[in-house]
């Protein structure tokens, strides 16, 4: 017989010796490990539907709301259209009409000096009848806007992760994570309807991140000065991804637009996907990748990577 009682890990101590992989998947909320280059942490990251968040509050930042302008479909040239019922058509035309007939009318009394006395109602009747009729018209329009139907924005999935007052909490070990998941203070996450679940079970062996979730943003500017021969395509795709889940979440619209479709970073994402695939299409993509200056692309990195360094409460 080999081993004893001594030798068998308590419950408790089984838990902590091994992550648990389950529970990251029952409450759909990750582990993640981001290296910056003032240094290393841990946080947690969710992925929801838009319509069942609040976004973080930035307090006196002052920057338009991403996921507001983000959510809001693209205006077409049809979205001033407004489709009215006939009977409101018609009183609308009539409203829009009249002030011109009284003005005609006012014309041919002007002309006819001797048939003024004989009108039912003189010039600055007219005039103040018309102006009436020009407010009334007004306000129909104002009605209209008032009755327009609002249009929802179509939810698409975000992203969430534990931050506060547009902060992001990075822990320099799990420890300190769990010790603040379980403390109730105040975060973005708590509202997420698997947050208690979470307080209740989480262990410092289970912020363990898998290798996917795992991003080495301090080594991106590095590698990029030291041009298209030595560009780690995985690092920087990973570096891209996690920039704009941040940029996202932490609401930092500038990193936002440089990462956009169509600028030079967003070129160089899409360049290092291509050269990664096997056959033509890789090709194509480190043919691209060559036209891309290294200089420009350390440089708007540095940018990007020094605004989400500005962006992060370190939790010791």
């Amino acid at each position: 017989m080999t081993g004893g009682q001594g030798d068998r890990l308590e419950p408790d101590e089984a838990a902590d010796a091994d992550p648990d992989r389950s529970l990251w998947a029952e409450v759909d909320i990750t582990p993640v490990e981001i290296a910056l280059p003032s240094g290393t942490g841990f946080t947690l990251r969710a992925y929801r539907m838009s319509d069942r968040l609040t976004p973080t509050e930035v307090g006196d930042r002052d920057v338009d709301d991403p996921f507001t302008a983000r959510r809001l479909p693209p205006a077409t040239a049809d979205d001033e259209t407004v489709l009215l019922d006939e009977e409101f058509t018609e009183q609308l035309a009539e409203v829009e009409d009249r002030p011109a007939r009284i003005r005609r009318g006012r014309a041919g009394a002007d002309e006819d000096d001797r048939h003024a006395d004989a009108e039912d109602v003189d010039a600055e009747e007219l005039d103040a009848e018309a102006d009436d009729l020009d407010a009334e018209g007004a306000d129909a329009d104002e009605a209209l806007a008032a009755d327009e139907p609002e249009v929802e924005p179509e939810p698409e999935e975000v992203p969430v992760f534990l931050s506060h007052r547009g902060r992001l909490l990075l822990f320099k070990t799990p420890d300190s994570l769990v010790e603040f998941v379980r403390s109730g203070a105040p975060n973005d996450l708590a509202q997420l309807d698997t947050w208690d679940d979470l307080v209740r079970r989480i262990s410092p062996a289970d912020v363990a991140p898998l290798e996917d979730d795992s991003y080495e943003l301090d080594l991106v500017v590095e590698n990029l000065r030291g041009g298209h021969d030595t560009w780690d395509p995985p690092l920087l795709i990973k570096a891209g991804e996690a920039a704009r889940d941040l940029a996202y979440a932490l609401r930092l619209p500038s990193v936002l637009d440089m990462l956009s479709s169509g600028t030079s970073l967003d070129d160089l994402d899409e360049a290092l996907r291509s050269s990664v695939n096997g056959g033509l299409g890789g090709f194509r993509g480190r043919r691209r990748l060559r036209k891309i200056g290294a200089q420009t692309a350390s440089l708007g990195w540095r940018t990007i990577i020094g605004k989400i360094s500005a962006a992060v409460d370190w939790r010791d």
